[in-house]
């Protein structure tokens, strides 16, 4: 079978695509990386080449397509199991698969308020009702698996977990909301991993715009 290819979309704005991308680059897994920028006007007909839901991101393994963040990373780490995707405890997996659908299938009031931007100047806006419960919910996530494992990451090292949480990072951070220290702390060791480190410089140089995330 053929490499690992990840397609995935503008890393200035595709949340979706940052969690399998720092997943893979945290486990050391080898793949290739092809970006279609956005062209939300247009619908995203480029999509339609490589995804069957004409989203972002996929990961191509041969003639197999696989979509769906937290589906590729659980492929990835099927194909890769000493790679560490996923923590090796047996609980800590199920805890680190739970959470990890907790934030697939919730806590839209965050994410539609507030669009990951990785370059936009910080800076505080008006949030709607359902944010704060929306925060209040992930950082007590964050704070409880912390506190079980001794960190720095929610099962010490970092695994796929933390990738599922990865632009929220973002979204705390340049949107100014109000967290205690324990997630500050959290959020400075996502800040300073290298995959973040190397995902953030390759959105900041990029040129493209797209008004509808620049709340």
């Amino acid at each position: 079978m053929d490499g690992l290819v990840l397609y995935i979309a503008n890393k200035n704005y595709s949340s979706w695509s940052l969690r399998p991308w720092m997943a893979m680059k945290a486990a050391n897994v080898p793949f290739e990386e092809v970006l279609t920028q956005f062209d939300d006007s247009g619908g995203n007909p480029k999509f339609r080449e490589f995804s069957p839901t004409g989203r972002v991101p996929v990961l191509k393994h041969g003639s197999l397509h696989i979509w769906e963040s937290l589906a590729i990373i659980e492929y990835v780490a099927e194909l890769y199991p000493e790679a560490g995707v996923w923590p090796y405890d047996p609980a800590d997996r199920a805890l680190a698969r739970s959470i990890s659908m907790e934030m697939l299938s919730g806590f839209r009031a965050l994410r539609g308020a507030c669009p990951m931007n990785m370059r936009r100047e910080k800076r505080a806006i008006d949030l709607p009702d359902g944010v704060a419960g929306d925060v209040a919910r992930i950082t007590e996530i964050w704070k409880t698996m912390r506190h079980r494992s001794g960190g720095p990451f929610l099962f010490g090292a970092f695994s796929g977990a933390d990738a599922m949480f990865a632009p929220v990072i973002n979204r705390l951070d340049v949107y100014d909301i109000a967290v205690d220290d324990d997630t500050r702390s959290y959020m400075a060791a996502m800040q300073a991993h290298p995959a973040w480190i190397e995902w953030k410089e390759a959105a900041l140089a990029e040129p493209w715009i797209v008004p509808a995330d620049e709340a």
